[in-house]
């Protein structure tokens, strides 16, 4: 039986909800001139029903909403959930900017789905709890993921690498492989796509099956494998329980590793694990939030949202070629700004 109000995993996940009566209406009117019911609606439609009572009260149009500040949200309609709040105000600012990114497309449901397809459903209460949906996706940080409970560095990486695959397929909601197709004809193009399901039956096609339901629940998934310099077969060893004493099968895992992710994933990884400083990877690392000093707080609070903040998946970082071709191109600089990236996670703050 299932929990009433709990989650299950479906074979494809969902977009947003089917539109009510009053989408419509609000499709062709400004945002600063929705009435009073239309922003009301409009909450309950991205997840946020439960300020609506205060907001009948507070909100005179929508444009109450756009000139409101994050007190004025806190104190006005009691949002003291940092990431309702965030939600809220980046849903704003694309009202304001008049730019709807196709990740606004994707709604918290759809994210907890997300979460199955990548490995980790055991954050699926907290993602929805917050309310993180496809938009607030490209927007969190460090702190975000430790305030939603993710401490595990593997974990922060995996989701950093699942996020940038969402980015470089424009956020199709479909672009994760969740069923077998020919093992013999795998491409690290086709792998990073993979999602957890997919890389367990992988790991069944190379007889390695009484293994694969333990990566349940540890956040691998092709884009981790592929894109996170310091993934080795060593580390999904460890995942996977493998004892240290049973080299044989370890090196049959290896063989198959490097076949799976290809010689120039391969070459990457090996010259990463070569260059002085290198740490190596482990499933126990836990990232801790950066301590900030009075000034450097109060510095910070001064500056606008995307200047403060310390984006786990910087949309910086990929730019779409113009033919998608290779792996290399779609996602080949993302390997070395995770390389980087790696190393400031452990200076946020990670321990053994």
């Amino acid at each position: 039986l299932f929990k009433r109000g709990g989650f299950r995993a479906t074979a494809g996940p969902r977009l947003i909800r089917a539109p009510d009566s009053g989408r419509s209406s609000r499709a062709h009117t400004s945002f600063s001139k929705w009435t009073t019911e239309q922003v009301c609606g409009w909450l309950e439609d991205i997840g946020l029903g439960q300020y609506v009572s205060l907001a009948r009260q507070w909100v005179d149009s929508g444009q109450t909403l756009l000139s409101a500040t994050p007190r004025d949200l806190e104190k006005e309609i009691c949002i003291k959930h940092p990431l309702h709040r965030k939600k809220l105000q980046l849903a704003l600012r694309a009202f304001s900017n008049k730019t709807m990114e196709k990740s606004s497309e994707l709604d918290h449901i759809w994210v907890t789905h997300w979460l199955d397809d990548i490995g980790l459903p055991q954050y699926k209460d907290q993602f929805y709890e917050s309310k993180v949906d496809g938009r607030m996706l490209q927007y969190l940080t460090v702190n975000d993921l430790l305030f939603l409970k993710v401490t595990s560095q593997l974990h922060h990486l995996s989701i950093k690498c699942a996020i940038h695959v969402l980015h470089v397929n424009k956020f199709n909601p479909n672009c994760l492989r969740r069923r077998p197709g020919d093992e013999n004809k795998t491409s690290p193009s086709e792998v990073v796509q993979w999602s957890n399901h997919r890389v367990m039956e992988w790991l069944r096609s190379v007889d390695l099956a009484e293994y694969a339901p333990n990566l349940r629940g540890s956040g691998v998934h092709g884009g981790l494998i592929i894109l996170e310099p310091r993934f080795h077969s060593e580390t999904l060893a460890m995942l996977l329980n493998i004892p240290p004493q049973k080299t044989l099968l370890r090196r049959h895992l290896t063989t198959n590793f490097n076949t799976l992710v290809g010689p120039q994933a391969q070459q990457e990884k090996q010259e990463f694990a070569n260059a002085s400083g290198h740490t190596p990877l482990t499933t126990t690392a836990k990232v801790r939030p950066k301590k900030l000093g009075f000034t450097h707080f109060r510095q910070l609070r001064k500056l606008r949202m995307d200047e403060s903040a310390d984006y786990i998946c910087p949309m910086d970082t990929w730019n779409p070629p113009a033919m998608s071709g290779t792996p290399k191109r779609r996602y080949g600089s993302f390997r070395g700004i995770l390389a980087r990236d790696s190393d400031r996670l452990e200076q946020v703050g990670s321990k053994n």
